[in-house]
């Protein structure tokens, strides 16, 4: 089937589907052509962000949707969920040979469920397991209620050791706030004051000090490559489970450009990722695994997890499908190769860089030399047609709120078939909307952390800049909404 053929048929069907929705509900018809048309005008670079396939988007709108389907393949509590369990092995069949593992399992519905389901994945393996042993007991259900209390305070006492959010890990690394740092006694490690990068040396003191149970490595803000064999050997060195999330990083690991030591899957334990971001797939999250943990994994529903997204487990094996082919290995290549052309833009210009460079998908920018918060940044760029996120860069003097940093990612743009030319050209536009962007001041008359003041005239420059670059690449050619 010709690509002319295939954008054809594309038009016409989310035309059809978006007069059939508009016949009930108008509004939602329009915001929804609206966001196509604002994601079409506008440089996005939110590094958890990216485009999904039109064979993506149209396999989330099935009647799939309207399946309850809780259980494994095979296993349902539901009856009639023979399609699902083809839906749900193909998925799992897909993520397995796209990244060499044992086990996957494909009902996460978010990163975040991906995480739960692993932490309580190894505290089943680790925990309940030799506990009922001990007792000579099957499962939880033999307990006397005395014998339920020890096992809670028992799994409730467990310790976590996972990089600092201001060090570029996530919340659910062990962030107080979050359940992962209510459900774990947990400490963080962080990065060298110096040069902002790794010293697996520290994360191997820290870790025979504190002895965790779970070893989380992986990241949402580290602009740099781990060494997950390193982490391996940190963790078994101290008697730890060695938990990867790859949510940011999973398309870098399936296109092969994170080989080897660099690749999570053959030296974890347990991997957890979403399957949208540089995946490039729908809304969702994922868990691969040993043989050993499979068991536990396999049991996310009912412990964590209620009825599966059926619709978005058929999504995920389209994504897992196309992330199959030799051009993914192609795209995954050229979003490492842009963020090099972008930090190389950045720093040509004077700009600070954590790290002073990236090796992977994103990088994150200092945005303290203009005398601007991250919230500062973020609102400015977003006047002028950019579209960031703000974060903390490490020890940020803002705060988690208003932050230091912007973070900017590559996977987005790579995927409109923006180049090395167009990202150095991209870091020359934000550059100058930061060069003349001011700090507003409180109605005290005091410096302001949120409102700034954008230069006249900047915004539409850089939009009508933009716009040349975004003519060039269009967002999903021949899908007219006319």
């Amino acid at each position: 089937m010709s690509d002319a053929h295939i954008s054809a048929l594309t038009s016409s069907a989310y035309q059809q589907a978006l007069e059939v929705i508009a016949s009930v509900e108008p509004r939602i018809a329009e915001a929804t052509r609206k966001e196509l048309a604002d994601q079409r005008g506008s440089l996005k670079l939110i590094a958890s962000e990216n485009y999904a396939s039109p064979a993506v988007l149209l396999t989330m709108g099935t009647w799939f949707s309207d399946k309850y389907a809780e259980g494994t393949v095979g296993h349902r509590f539901y009856a009639g969920c023979q399609n699902v369990d083809t839906v749900e092995a193909l998925a799992a069949e897909h993520a397995r040979e796209l990244f060499g593992a044992e086990y996957a399992y494909a009902q996460p519905h978010s990163g975040i469920d991906a995480n739960l389901v692993a932490f309580w994945s190894i505290l089943a393996h680790r925990v309940e397991g030799p506990w009922l042993e001990r007792l000579e007991k099957k499962n939880v259900n033999d307990l006397t209620d005395e014998g339920w209390e020890e096992l809670r305070h028992e799994l409730g006492n467990q310790r976590l050791l996972g990089m600092s959010l201001d060090s570029g890990g996530h919340l659910t690394h062990g962030f107080r706030p979050n359940i992962s740092g209510k459900m774990f006694h947990q400490q963080q490690y962080g990065t060298d004051p110096e040069t902002g990068l790794l010293d697996y040396d520290v994360v191997r003191a820290k870790a025979k000090e504190f002895k965790p149970l779970v070893l989380v490595a992986g990241y949402s803000a580290y602009p740099r490559r781990v060494n997950f064999a390193k982490m391996r050997e940190i963790a078994d060195e101290v008697g730890a489970t060695l938990m990867v999330d790859m949510a940011h990083f999973a398309g870098l690991v399936a296109g092969k450009v994170f080989v080897g030591d660099e690749d999570p899957v053959p030296h974890a334990h347990v991997v957890t990722t979403t399957t949208h971001k540089s995946l490039r797939g729908p809304r969702g999250g994922m868990v691969l695994a040993t043989e050993e943990y499979a068991p536990s994994v396999d049991r996310g529903c009912p412990m964590v997890l209620g009825g599966p997204l059926s619709h978005v487990m058929a999504a995920k094996a389209v994504a897992l499908a196309e992330a199959r082919q030799p051009a993914f290995q192609t795209y995954a290549q050229q979003v490492a190769d842009n963020a090099k052309s972008l930090a190389e833009g950045f720093l040509s210009r004077g700009a600070d860089l954590v790290t002073g460079g990236t090796d992977n998908h994103l990088v994150l920018l200092d945005v303290s030399a203009f005398g601007l918060t991250g919230r500062q940044a973020e609102s400015a760029l977003l006047d002028a047609g950019v579209v960031t996120n703000r974060n903390s860069v490490p020890n940020d003097r803002n705060g988690a709120w208003y932050t230091s940093g912007i973070r900017l990612g590559t996977p987005a743009l790579t995927t409109r078939g923006f180049g090395h030319d167009e990202f150095d050209n991209v870091a020359e536009l934000i550059v100058h909307v930061l060069q003349n962007t001011q700090p507003g001041t409180t109605k005290a008359g005091g410096p302001s952390k949120a409102s700034y003041e954008l230069g006249e005239g900047v915004a539409d420059k850089v939009k009508d800049a933009s716009a040349e670059m975004l003519d060039k690449h269009p967002l999903y050619p021949g899908l007219d909404l006319a």
